[in-house]
């Protein structure tokens, strides 16, 4: 199998698309059953593919940082607050429910 792709098919992929072929890649090259050429072919791919999905990431962080900014709050509540205090207040209803 030989991987030769323009990395303008990366910038086409969703995130999870890219994810996806990064762990198809690191899967291929830890075998080891591919010749030199194809290994250095799919680390290439897998370099591109890891600094546009790096991209993506930090461009997705920046837009919620922003979105919270527009809501006027600072930051982020922790999840793990957020579902305690739902206990609480559904612990205190007439309905009880467990997470």
């Amino acid at each position: 199998m030989k991987i030769y792709c323009s990395p303008t098919v990366v910038d086409n992929q969703s995130f999870e698309e890219s994810l996806k072929e990064l762990e198809d890649i690191v899967q291929k090259l830890e075998v080891g059953d591919v010749s030199l050429d194809e290994s250095m072919a799919l680390f290439e791919r897998g370099l591109t593919l890891s600094t546009q999905s790096s991209d993506k990431l930090k461009s997705a962080d920046q837009k919620v940082k922003i979105l919270i900014e527009k809501h006027g709050k600072n930051e982020l509540d922790d999840f793990g607050d957020a579902v305690n205090l739902t206990n609480t207040e559904v612990n205190s209803g007439k309905k009880t429910l467990q997470f």
